[in-house]
């Protein structure tokens, strides 16, 4: 990137990053293997449940209607009994290997499918609450160290550069995630107790304030969502590469912000799309296998990106301090 004495070059397009994102995963195919092994695990293999530890909770919730201190109708605690029953009935404990902010991409995590080809998947129970905080820990470390291989598996095909020590940024990945988990606990637990108590009480208000708190997020995940990639892309640990993702971000926003926008709106929208198919359909398949090359070249874009903003960035400042010495002088 040579540039004329005065003058600042561009920074990178977006539709190059794109392109090489896909081109890169393209070319290098097996890459997309860790979200369709994880997807067909979800949508095929047996559910982890927490049935039997949820029942009695939602049972109790009966003398929710007799309280003095909540005017609670019969029919409104029967609804949501109902409501968390039919939750607990779908939810599988094994959608935690989707974690974040290092994890494999998954378009079954979140879906919580409860019919498969086969019929309904078998179920395995979590146990007691010490049993299920020991599972949780369990799968999220799992999840932690997956996510890692697979960003580094990412990194080296996309950037085509020797790779980095495996051991040194498997270290520095878990390191990042323990912060954001630990963030995520701080600030997060309370929010969600909050809303699921206000849900409980008015659906209506519980899915307004949901919103509120998905736009807040959104917020203030963006200027942090290079973190993972210091990391694996540059070899930083992990305090600086959360500081060099703020760095990034304030210091190229509309461009950044362009990127990240156009990134969620290719990737939700598809997931539409993957997931059209009926659960207990074998074109499901088709879903997952697309899911996975399409979110594997964004998350591949997004270390071209990272990479080129970083290069720019660095031209930009030592061009900028020459003027400014020279101006000095």
């Amino acid at each position: 990137m040579e540039t004329e004495q005065g003058k600042l070059p561009p920074p990178p397009r977006l539709v190059a990053s794109l392109m090489a994102g896909f081109d890169s995963v393209a070319n290098h195919i097996a890459v997309i293997l860790p979200p369709v092994l994880l997807d067909l695990f979800l949508w095929l293999g047996p559910h982890l449940s927490l049935k039997q530890f949820a029942q009695p909770l939602i049972d109790s919730l009966t003398a929710l209607a007799g309280s003095p201190f909540l005017t609670l109708k019969p029919t409104d605690v029967a609804s949501a009994q109902q409501m968390y029953t039919e939750f607990f009935n779908r939810f599988n404990l094994f959608s935690v290997l989707r974690t974040f902010p290092l994890g494999i991409t998954s378009l079954l995590s979140l879906d919580l499918p409860s019919r498969n080809p086969w019929g309904t998947p078998g179920s395995l129970d979590a146990g007691s609450f010490f049993g299920i905080v020991g599972w949780a820990i369990l799968l999220v470390l799992l999840g932690w160290v997956l996510g890692a291989l697979y960003y580094y598996w990412i990194a080296v095909v996309t950037l085509k550069t020797e790779p980095h020590p495996l051991g040194r940024s498997l270290q520095q990945g878990l390191l990042l995630s323990i912060i954001w988990m630990g963030l995520l606990i701080l600030f997060g637990l309370p929010t969600l107790l909050f809303l699921s108590v206000v849900t409980a009480l008015s659906s209506f208000l519980g899915q307004a304030l949901l919103f509120i708190g998905v736009v807040l997020l959104i917020w203030l995940v963006m200027p942090v969502f290079f973190s993972s990639h210091g990391v694996f892309a540059l070899q930083l640990n992990a305090l600086n590469a959360i500081l060099n993702s703020l760095r990034l971000v304030r210091f190229t926003l509309p461009n950044t912000g362009l990127f990240l926008l156009t990134f969620v709106i290719i990737n939700q929208g598809l997931d539409f799309l993957w997931n059209t198919p009926p659960q207990n359909s074998w074109w499901m398949l088709v879903g997952i296998i697309g899911h996975a090359f399409v979110s594997t070249a964004l998350l591949a874009a997004s270390f071209v990106y990272y990479h080129d903003i970083n290069a720019w960035l660095k031209i930009i400042f030592e061009q900028l301090q020459r003027q400014t010495t020279s101006a000095k002088a």
